[in-house]
């Protein structure tokens, strides 16, 4: 009687990584991506230059992005979304309070980012101008314009009629907000001063929306 041989040993599987690495990983690229924005006009920005700021390798870029203009717009997307769960946020703290105090609240949350890192700011507002596809960019507006409907909306101060023309208060006041603040950005060659501009943005929205929305 032969004894059986024994069975080959199993070929060890690939790891693959975990979503926390990978999460990482994708973040490190995006930093030094961003970092690298600020120091020079994005033409200029190479991959190999950002996966060796971000300390990997360029199978490791090309896992997580298509392209260094995939990376850009990823980037603008999600500093775009920072803004819009700041205006959510500042909505759901002051539900039902007076509408100026609703402004002044989502004015403050906008531009606290702002305030920790302007150049990046500066660098994503040029950027914007020269990536943003027609499409993305009006799903974006149309998402912060529903951010402001929900300003509106919440307020406790205004009776129905006024409620009822949110949808078009709203796309002016964004308008109004973007406009400073994107432009205050791209105008100077140094970050503006954050505490002027929130006084005249304070100033241009509640003015607009006292003659949009009576309150009586």
């Amino acid at each position: 009687m032969t004894s059986a041989r024994p069975a080959p040993p199993a070929k060890p599987q690939r790891r693959r990584p975990s979503q926390s690495r990978a999460r990482l990983t994708a973040q490190a690229l995006q930093q030094a991506f961003v970092q690298l924005l600020v120091e020079r006009d994005y033409p200029h920005i190479t991959i190999r230059e950002i996966t060796g700021l971000a300390g990997t390798s360029l199978g490791s870029f090309y896992e997580y992005f298509a392209s260094k203009e995939d990376l850009a717009r990823v980037c603008l997307h999600l500093r775009s979304k920072e803004l819009l769960t700041a205006l959510h946020q500042a909505v759901e703290a002051l539900r039902g309070r007076p509408l100026a105090e609703l402004v002044q609240a989502v004015l403050a949350s906008q531009l606290a980012a702002h305030r920790v890192q302007p150049a990046e700011w500066s660098a994503h507002y040029l950027l914007e101008r020269h990536l943003s596809g027609v499409e993305a960019y009006r799903k974006m507006y149309q998402r912060f314009i529903e951010g402001w409907v929900q300003v509106i909306e919440a307020a406790g101060d205004l009776p129905e009629p006024a409620r009822a023309q949110a949808p078009q208060a709203a796309r002016v006041c964004q308008t109004i907000l973007y406009g400073l603040v994107a432009h205050a950005h791209l105008a100077c060659p140094t970050p503006p001063d954050l505490d002027i501009l929130e006084q005249q943005a304070t100033q241009a929205l509640l003015g607009y929306l006292t003659q949009a929305l009576p309150k009586a």
